[in-house]
C-alpha cells in the first residue's frame, strides 16, 4: 500500500515546519519564576549532582547558586554568599583551588564607585565544603589585580592555578593553587592589555594546552602565543600582530570555526570609534593573515555595528554550535547605528559566499530574521546554556531591567529539530576515583584546559573533525560552560575517534592523551583521568541522551501502525458483510430447494 506513508510523512513535515517558524521559545518563568533577575556571572555543578548551576550576582555585592532543579522553577537559589563591605563583585570564577574535589569561587572584587583608571581588584577564594558555601571560609590573597584573573592549569597537577597581573609591579604572576604559596613570574617583556582576552588552550594540535596573550608593544596591541614545551611556558613562540583595519577591539575567542581540528583566532572589531563599520576577523594560529568572516552587517537598509565605550562591557562573542552541524556558531549584541536600540542576534556558520573568506570557506552571518530575541531591547549579554541537559544549546540573555542595580535575565529553548546529532563531553579533575576526601563526589569540578577532537565520516563518506577546548577563558563574562558540545551534523554514524587531551606536568615529555572508539551518537561523556600521567587507567562514563529524532521516529511508526491497523479493520468489516451477504443468499437458496 504506497499511500501508507502519506499521513506521518505529512505529519512530520507539519512539525518540521512548526519549529523552522519558532526556533525559539521563552521559558524564562518556566526555568526562574520570580527570581529572574541579577548578573549571570559563571557556570558549574556546585553540588556536584552531574547538572549545571548558575552564579548570578545580586546588587553587585551578592553572590546566589541557583542550583539546577527536577520541578519548576528549574533554577532555585539555594546558597548565597552576602559581602557586609562596601564593595562590588567583578569576577566569579568557580574552581578547585585547593586540591580536595570540591568547587570553591574565587571572586574579585573593587571598592564601590572605584574610578576605572585606577582598578585595584582584591581576590578572595571562598571554600566550598559539602555544597555549602561559608562567608568566613575562605582566603584573601596577597596581592590586588590590575585585572581579572586566568584560570589555568599551569603545572599540569589538575588543580586550578591563578594567572594574575599584580598592580603594584604589572608583571604577570601564577599563583600555584593547593597551598597557594608558590608564585612564578612569566619571563614577559610586554605590558598586558586591559580588558585582556587571555586563553589557556592548545593552539598547535598536540592536545597540551598553550597559554594565549594580549599584550601591548609601543602602545599597539599584539597576540602573543606561549607552546607548552616540555610542559615549561619559556618563551614567546610567536606574535600576531592586530588586523590593519581595526581601530577598537573587542576579546579574542577561539574555536575550530572551519572544521579542520585546530582552533581558530576570532576577534571582534570596529574600524570606527562609533563602530559604525564592524567585523569579525579570524587568523590560524601561527599565522599572520587576518580573515574578514563576517563582511557584512547590514539589513535591508539599517546598517548595525558592535556596541562599544568606557562604560559598557567589551566587545564580546561566546560561541556554541547552536544547529549542531559541527561548525560552530556565536550569539553577540548589535546596535543599530542610526539608533539607540541593541538586541542579541546569532551568527550563524555558513559556507562562505564572500571573495574576503574563500581561503576559510566559511564566514558568518547574521539571522536577521524576527525571532524572540529581538522583543529583548537593551540586551547586553547573550550566551549559550543547555537549559535541559539534552545536549542542544539554549539561548540567555541579559538585559536592562526595571531594576537599577540588575538586570533582567530572560531563557529561550532552543526548538531547532533538524535530523542532526551531538556528542556532550567534560573533563573532570580526576584528582579522586572512588575514594575522595570528606566523601566529595568524583563529578563537578570545572577544570580548565582539557581539549577534546573527534574524527568521524559523515553522511557521504567524507572525514569530518571538529575540536574544543574546555574552559579556556574565564575574564570578562567568558561565560564558558564546564561541558563541550560537539555538533556531528546529519551523520548518525558512530565516532570513529574521539581524543581527550589534558595539560601535563613542568618538565614532562610526554604527551597526556588518550582514545576511545566507537562513541554512540547523542550521548553524554564524562571523562575522569585518574591517573593524571597514565592515560590508559583514564575512566570515561558514557550516558545516553534520547533525541527528538527517536520522538519523531516513534510517531511516525506509531502513524503507520494505525494507518495499517483501519486498513485492515476496514478490509475485516467489508469481507464480514460480504460473508453475511452469501450467507443470506445461501439460506435463500435452500429454501426455494426445499419447495
Amino acid at each position: 500500500m504506497p499511500g501508507s506513508a502519506i499521513i506521518p510523512l505529512c505529519f512530520l513535515l507539519l512539525l518540521e515546519s512548526l519549529s523552522a517558524q519558532s526556533m525559539l521559545l521563552p521559558v524564562t518563568q518556566e526555568l526562574f519564576g520570580t527570581e529572574a533577575h541579577g548578573t549571570l556571572s559563571a557556570f558549574g555543578d556546585f553540588n556536584a549532582d552531574k547538572q549545571t548551576d548558575m552564579f548570578i550576582v545580586r546588587e553587585k555585592n551578592t553572590l546566589m547558586i541557583f542550583l539546577a532543579d527536577q520541578k519548576v522553577p528549574y533554577f532555585k537559589p539555594k546558597v548565597q554568599l552576602s559581602l557586609h563591605e562596601p564593595v562590588e563583585i567583578t569576577s566569579v570564577v568557580p574552581g578547585d583551588y585547593n586540591g580536595d574535589s570540591q568547587m570553591d569561587v574565587l571572586l574579585t572584587t573593587t571598592p564601590e564607585n572605584q574610578p576605572k583608571k585606577d582598578v585595584r581588584l582584591s581576590a578572595v577564594i571562598y571554600w566550598g565544603y559539602n555544597q555549602t558555601l561559608n562567608i568566613d571560609n575562605k582566603t584573601k590573597l596577597n596581592s590586588t589585580f590590575s585585572d581579572e584573573p586566568l584560570i589555568m592549569d599551569f603545572n599540569g597537577d589538575m588543580v586550578a592555578d591563578i594567572f594574575y597581573v599584580a598592580s603594584e609591579s604589572k608583571q604577570p604572576h601564577i599563583l600555584i593553587g593547593g597551598n597557594l604559596n608558590l608564585d612564578y613570574t612569566l619571563n614577559a617583556t610586554n605590558e598586558m592589555f586591559i580588558p585582556h582576552s587571555h586563553a589557556f588552550i592548545d593552539l598547535n594540535g598536540d592536545f597540551t594546552a598553550d597559554l594565549f596573550l594580549t599584550t601591548l608593544s609601543s602602545k599597539e596591541i599584539q597576540f602573543e602565543t606561549w607552546i607548552n614545551k616540555d610542559g615549561n611556558y619559556s618563551s614567546v613562540t610567536y606574535v600576531t600582530k592586530k588586523p590593519t583595519d581595526a581601530l577598537l577591539f573587542g576579546l579574542s575567542v577561539f574555536a575550530d570555526f572551519d572544521g579542520d581540528g585546530l582552533q581558530d583566532h576570532l576577534l571582534p572589531v570596529c574600524e570606527d570609534v562609533k563602530c559604525i563599520k564592524s567585523s569579525i576577523y579570524l587568523v590560524n594560529p601561527g599565522s599572520t593573515q587576518w580573515i574578514n568572516v563576517l563582511p557584512d552587517l547590514r539589513n535591508k537598509d539599517t546598517l548595525w555595528g558592535f556596541v562599544a565605550g568606557d562604560s559598557l562591557p567589551p566587545i564580546t562573542l561566546h560561541i556554541g554550535d547552536y544547529n549542531m552541524d559541527g561548525y560552530p556558531d556565536a550569539l553577540a549584541i548589535l546596535r543599530n547605528t542610526s539608533g539607540s536600540n541593541q538586541q542579541a542576534f546569532l551568527l550563524e556558520n555558513v559556507p562562505c559566499t564572500n571573495a574576503s573568506c574563500k581561503s576559510v570557506g566559511r564566514m558568518f552571518s547574521v539571522y536577521w530574521e524576527p525571532s524572540e530575541l529581538n522583543q529583548i531591547k537593551d540586551a547586553a549579554v547573550a550566551t549559550f546554556f543547555d537549559i535541559y541537559e539534552d545536549g542542544i544549546l539554549d539561548v540567555i540573555v541579559l538585559s536592562k531591567g526595571s531594576q537599577s542595580n540588575d538586570f533582567s535575565i530572560s531563557a529561550f529553548k532552543n526548538n531547532f529539530e533538524a535530523d542532526a546529532y551531538f556528542v556532550k563531553v567534560i573533563v573532570l579533575s580526576g584528582l579522586c576515583s572512588n575514594d575522595c576526601p570528606n566523601d566529595a563526589k568524583p563529578f563537578g569540578v570545572n577544570q580548565p584546559g582539557p581539549y577534546i577532537r573527534y574524527t568521524t565520516v559523515d553522511s557521504n563518506g567524507n572525514q569530518k573533525n571538529a575540536s574544543v577546548g574546555q574552559l579556556s577563558q574565564s575574564a570578562h563574562s567568558a561565560l564558558q560552560l564546564p561541558y563541550n558540545v560537539l555538533g556531528l551534523g546529519r551523520s548518525a554514524n558512530f565516532l570513529d575517534h574521539l581524543f581527550v587531551g589534558i595539560p601535563r606536568a613542568m618538565g614532562e615529555m610526554a604527551v597526556r592523551k588518550q582514545e576511545w572508539t566507537a562513541i554512540i551518537p547523542n550521548s553524554q561523556l564524562i571523562v575522569i583521568p585518574y591517573r593524571h600521567d597514565f592515560p590508559r587507567s583514564w575512566s570515561a562514563k558514557l550516558y545516553l541522551t534520547p533525541s527528538n529524532i527517536v520522538l519523531l521516529t516513534a510517531i511516525a511508526l506509531i502513524g503507520v501502525c494505525v494507518f495499517i491497523l483501519t486498513i485492515i479493520g476496514i478490509l475485516h468489516w467489508q469481507e464480514k458483510k460480504a460473508d453475511d451477504r452469501e450467507k443470506r443468499q445461501e439460506a435463500h437458496r435452500f429454501h426455494f430447494d426445499a419447495m
